[in-house]
């Protein structure tokens, strides 16, 4: 693992006041060959999300800068954080920096996974943000009641998203995509877009009851798309041809050096 603060490699000092600083953002993503999809998707998070918790942002050439500092020609995990040095609990406003952190590279769990269901909303759903406990907490309660993980139902019963996932489901000609106030994640627009460009039906509908579907998925920074094959109480069955798909449309997207 690397970890470097504003372009340069991170001491103990650098890191000791962040260590459980709970005021920042991030994006993650997969590195391949030095390379990294959606990029212009990632920027544009990092620099709306800024704007949102900070009123300002990074110049992208500074992110770029930082992110190259960061990659070789490597396969990588890397996530790019911005943040103050002052940190939470206070209202002073200072520089903005950013601190990228690279790890092995992930394709994500093989699945197929059980999702329970758990009656929750995050705060400020629209940023990725850090200091999330109900995820973490959420996900434990799961796997100790024998699931993988935990899908969110929000106040008006509407599947939205789950721990550290997109869903995505399958009506046996279309991708479905929940209503909800989520966060959209990056694989998610690019899997978007790219299924756009190859031409298949996608809607964004309410979901209050899975049993009517024929395929669902969750989706992150490491994969385009595990199975899920069980949400509560309720089977799912397992299409193969709604995962090759959604795999398809990511591998479409072009890979770029930051």
């Amino acid at each position: 693992m690397t970890v470097q603060r504003n372009g340069h490699p991170a001491t103990s000092d650098d890191l000791a006041p962040l260590a459980f600083a709970g005021y920042a953002h991030f994006s993650a993503m997969q590195v391949r060959g030095g390379q990294i999809r959606g990029l212009d998707l990632h920027l544009e998070r990092l620099r709306d999300s800024s704007h949102v918790m900070y009123g300002k942002a990074l110049p992208d050439e500074v992110v770029l800068a930082n992110l190259r500092a960061a990659i070789d020609a490597a396969d990588a995990s890397l996530s790019a954080f911005v943040f103050q040095s002052v940190g939470e609990f206070t209202a002073v406003d200072r520089e903005l920096e950013m601190l990228v952190r690279t790890g092995p590279p992930s394709a994500g769990p093989k699945g197929p996974l059980a999702l329970t269901t758990v009656e929750h909303e995050r705060a400020l759903p629209a940023v990725k943000h850090v200091g999330e406990v109900s995820k973490t907490l959420y996900m434990r309660e799961a796997v100790k009641q024998g699931f993988d993980d935990a899908a969110f139902v929000d106040r008006h019963g509407r599947l939205s998203e789950a721990t550290i996932w997109n869903l995505a489901f399958w009506d046996g000609s279309a991708v479905v995509w929940p209503e909800a106030d989520i966060l959209v994640g990056i694989t998610m627009k690019i899997v978007r877009r790219q299924l756009e460009r190859l031409g298949v039906p996608q809607r964004v509908q309410a979901v209050t009851d899975v049993s009517t579907l024929d395929g669902a998925v969750v989706m992150n920074s490491w994969t385009p798309g595990v199975v899920v094959n069980r949400i509560g109480d309720v089977s799912l069955p397992v299409s193969d041809s709604f995962l090759r798909l959604l795999h398809q449309a990511y591998d479409n997207e072009p890979l770029t050096s930051p």
